[in-house]
């Protein structure tokens, strides 16, 4: 069996009623003549939306082939065990050139229940944010099921929805339950469970076709809501040069931001995990037994659980986020 290597993906494009061209302009995905791509997906084991290797001898395999074939080497062993073929984070680039819906996702238990799948337990990293852009996110204080009710049946619901400014850097953690929208103006990256499963609540009216409104799951999202998430939770760290600064560690994923203009060695034994770079600026090589590649501005990689030691060497200045499960708390 031939020894594997960071892997790239095919982004795939999805076409959305709010979404813009940032991703396409500034973040060097491929144009497709649509004016409004709100998603890239990055990294994706969803069903019929498996990522595509686009770089070295595995090209052409999607994320579960290379993982039936690899197992624990690609995954880690504890997670292989846990998730077999399937790829347990869904990575994505977000543009709100309006307002997103006001959503919410079920958590492990109900999504099982309802769905035979995972929840949704979501981070968002900010990557532009224009003046005057929101982040709604958990209720203001804590609200009863009759006054959310009343407020979904008046069309008043973002009356109730704590609001926070975003500037580029911020981080959002939204737990499954937590009540959340995505206002526009906004550039993101998003980290979450593989799953998706959305219950829409309210969509500000907006049309889907020109004459219908878009679907809402308002029934659905009442059993799924923890009407307790409220208050401010914007997380705002210093990003100082050449340091790992941890951004979020949950059961399900941890996130770390490194902002570098030197090599800086990566090693990985204390981890049984991938390990994933998205590059959010800059370009740098990722250098591992005398072999590299290149990562450039919007790209994501995916690091094998086999190998435990690399060299990032940036190119200039890059700024990446680096993700990965702590297998002894994980899902």
């Amino acid at each position: 069996m031939s020894e594997l290597y960071p892997l790239k993906f095919e982004p795939v494009l999805k076409e959305k009623v709010w979404g813009g061209i940032a991703l396409v302009t500034r973040f060097n995905k491929k144009p497709t003549g649509s004016l409004n791509i709100g998603e890239s997906w990055e990294l994706s084991a969803v069903a019929d939306n498996q990522s595509i290797i686009s770089n070295g001898f595995l090209a052409g395999n999607n994320i579960e082939e290379l993982i039936e074939v690899y197992m624990g080497d690609i995954t880690g062993d504890s997670i292989f065990e846990k998730f077999g073929n399937e790829f347990p984070l869904l990575i994505k680039f977000i543009e709100a050139r309006e307002d997103l819906s006001i959503q919410v996702h079920p958590g492990n238990a109900l999504a099982k229940e309802r769905h035979q799948a995972y929840g949704k337990t979501e981070m968002w990293y900010i990557l532009e944010s224009k003046k005057g852009s929101k982040i709604y996110t958990g209720f203001r204080e804590d609200v009863t099921k009759e006054i959310y009710e009343e407020s979904i049946k008046n069309g008043r619901l973002a009356d109730l929805l704590n609001i926070e400014c975003p500037e580029a850097g911020d981080t959002f953690f939204t737990p499954a339950g937590r009540v959340h929208a995505i206002g526009a103006g906004t550039v993101l990256v998003e980290i979450q469970q593989t799953s998706d499963i959305t219950y829409r609540i309210f969509d500000w009216n907006r049309k889907s076709s020109g004459k219908e409104q878009r679907k809402l799951h308002t029934e659905l999202a009442l059993d799924a809501i923890d009407f307790t998430a409220t208050g401010k939770i914007k997380i705002r760290k210093k990003q100082e040069l050449n340091k790992t600064e941890n951004l979020v560690n949950c059961e399900f994923f941890n996130t770390n931001f490194i902002n570098f203009n030197t090599a800086i060695n990566k090693e990985y034994y204390f981890i049984d995990s991938f390990v994933v770079y998205i590059c959010i600026d800059g370009e740098l090589l990722i250098r591992w037994d005398e072999n590299s590649e290149k990562v450039s501005k919007g790209e994501t990689v995916l690091l094998p659980a086999m190998i435990k030691e690399v060299i990032l060497e940036p190119i200039g200045e890059a700024r990446i986020l680096e993700i990965f499960i702590n297998s002894e708390n994980s899902y």
